[in-house]
């Protein structure tokens, strides 16, 4: 281990979920799958516990992001937090919030200050956070937030799924259904691209990216007779992309976006809905697929699913997603030094 290479931070998530364990079970794997160095925001004492629960034998060190990497080699490092929390599993809690929420704070400001390679963070669950207080739609928003608190600068947060043969890219999030329509608009398709399309290139290191734009509705509006917004919305956006440089193309059928011989002509698929880019990205790799969230002055990236109370503590959740969210985290903090450097 390179000590002057620096960690990455780990926010547990929801203590009464699956993060704790996959957590320990991604340390637990670090030799046999190549898991990169982390260290874990969370309250010490809840994890020790989560490991007996679980018949595992894990040896913690409480330690300091700075101190974090050459720790991992022997024991998980734990950056303990200030809010102690509930060992719950399954049964949410309002009592665990500040905590959750404090290790994002924390993961966040350690990678602003250069203390960490990038921010990691594990499912959290929105209603105990709600019965807390707190008012951010998700994760995501929460994420922005913090960024315009800590630079001064606003910033527009682009969610997107990372697979292995897919990347997608919503342009509405967590909105419903049915309010789509009137939040779709032409600048904010131009905008959500032009992230994406940056960070494709600083990032991932892909010169010139190829974004292909999906239609809101069946068959791309079909000339107009399926709706109107592809027509008004959608493609005056790819106009303005390509004006501009980018390799935008669409609107196209969403039915026939995903397959593998479309699939080989694109580097990421915006899609005007949540479950539009997330159904077939989840579909094709569900224990692979990441959350990466672009357009932060950092790197965060998460895995595809959420918190799974129904199997939380029954030591059978997989760390797939959290393994893959951790080497991509590696990978896209590397690529961006190595392009700052340059």
């Amino acid at each position: 281990m390179d000590d002057a290479v620096s960690a990455l931070a780990l926010s547990a998530g929801d203590p009464s979920g699956i993060g704790p364990e996959i957590a320990i079970a991604a340390f637990m794997a670090r030799e046999a799958l190549g898991v990169p160095a982390f260290y874990l925001l969370a309250d010490p004492a809840l994890i020790a516990s989560r490991a007996g629960q679980l018949g595992l034998s894990v040896p913690i060190i409480e330690t300091t992001p700075a101190q974090s990497a050459r720790a991992f080699a022997q024991a998980l490092p734990i950056v303990p937090l200030t809010a102690r929390c509930v060992d719950s599993p399954g049964r949410p809690d309002p009592a665990n919030a500040a905590g959750t929420v404090e290790a994002i704070d924390r993961a966040v400001a350690a990678c602003l200050a250069g203390d960490a390679a990038a921010v990691v963070t594990c499912p959290i669950a929105k209603k105990p956070l709600y019965d807390a207080g707190f008012r951010f739609p998700g994760h995501t928003e929460y994420l922005a937030h913090l960024a315009a608190r800590h630079t001064g600068v606003e910033a527009l947060p682009v969610m997107m799924l990372a697979g292995p043969d897919l990347r997608t890219v919503p342009v509405t999030i967590h909105i419903a259904l049915a309010e789509v329509p009137k939040a779709l608009t032409t600048e904010l398709i131009v905008a959500t691209a032009r992230i994406t399309a940056a960070d494709l290139a600083s990032r991932f290191g892909i010169a010139k990216p190829r974004l292909a734009v999906a239609g809101l509705n069946p068959h791309a509006g079909e000339g107009g007779s399926m709706g109107l917004e592809d027509e008004r919305i959608v493609r005056p956006a790819v106009d303005i992309l390509r004006a501009e440089g980018i390799d935008a193309f669409g609107p196209l059928p969403a039915d026939t976006l995903f397959h593998p011989r479309a699939r080989a002509g694109y580097d990421a698929a915006l899609c005007m809905y949540h479950d539009q880019a997330l159904i077939p990205a989840k579909a094709l790799a569900f224990d692979e697929a990441v959350n990466v969230t672009l357009g932060l002055p950092f790197i965060r990236t998460s895995p595809d699913h959420g918190t799974a109370f129904d199997i939380a503590g029954k030591g059978i959740a997989r760390p797939d997603s959290l393994i893959a969210a951790l080497k991509l985290a590696r990978k896209l903090a590397d690529t961006d030094a190595r392009a700052a450097a340059a």
